[in-house]
């Protein structure tokens, strides 16, 4: 569904990517791995339109994205979750989800079910602020407020830093559910191996702003998991 084709990605003077390319594939959970400062976020930026990129191509269902506006790829199936996850702390857990309801038709303009089956914590906080809850459910609720989009790929930066194990698992389920139910393709910034070894089908390892390495999520769990470790390592 997503492929991107030897992109390069600058900051001013500085090059952060290096001809990278890589793809995410529906009914899959693509992970990118890395340091600190390889590339990773700026990858993710490059997708979904926060960056624009210097040279190559990123082709969305056949099509090339790399000119349209940020907003352009979310109306074309592109769903955010970032770092830090964003959400509004004024408003509430409520209008924080509703303000996915942008870019969907009117008629559309429901929260899905989904979004409480498989993070009932968030029923719960409707009417609390979203800057009154944890880190764990601030994270819960970016991934859900991306989920009222309807998204065909849904991108995810470093969903669990600074997050507690029990809701990490939770996460987890989350996104293999996502992936199981078929019609959406995964795009995971991780740093956390653990994490990304249980539920990633690919992965691509970064460092300095290229792709090093790549394979399945088969090798990722066997032969090339120890090699995986130390160049992720910090």
């Amino acid at each position: 569904m997503l492929e991107i084709d030897a992109i390069t990605l600058h900051y001013g003077a500085a090059q952060a990517l290096k001809a990278v390319s890589c793809s995410a594939t529906e009914g899959q959970v693509t992970t990118v791995l890395g340091r600190n400062g390889v590339g990773k976020t700026s990858l993710l930026r490059a997708v979904v339109g926060r960056h624009p990129i210097s040279g190559g191509a990123i082709r969305w269902e056949g099509r090339e994205i790399s000119r349209l506006s940020s907003a352009d790829r979310a109306r074309a199936g592109i769903g955010y979750v970032p770092q830090g996850r964003e959400i509004f702390p004024l408003l509430t857990v409520r209008e924080n989800l509703e303000t996915g309801f942008a870019l969907l038709p009117r008629g559309q303009r429901k929260i899905p079910d989904e979004v409480f089956e498989l993070f009932p914590v968030l029923k719960d906080m409707l009417h609390r602020r979203g800057g009154d809850l944890s880190g764990g459910q601030q994270q819960q609720l970016a991934i859900g407020r991306a989920m009222v989009m309807r998204p065909r790929l849904l991108v995810l930066d470093e969903p669990t830093e600074g997050i507690q194990p029990s809701i990490i698992k939770d996460i987890g389920r989350a996104i293999a559910w996502l992936r199981d139910q078929g019609g959406l393709a995964v795009l995971l910034v991780e740093q956390y191996f653990d994490f990304a070894r249980d539920i990633a089908d690919r992965f691509f390892v970064m460092d300095r702003g290229e792709v090093t390495l790549s394979g399945s999520g088969a090798e990722m769990r066997g032969e090339k998991e120890p090699e995986l470790r130390r160049r992720i390592a910090v």
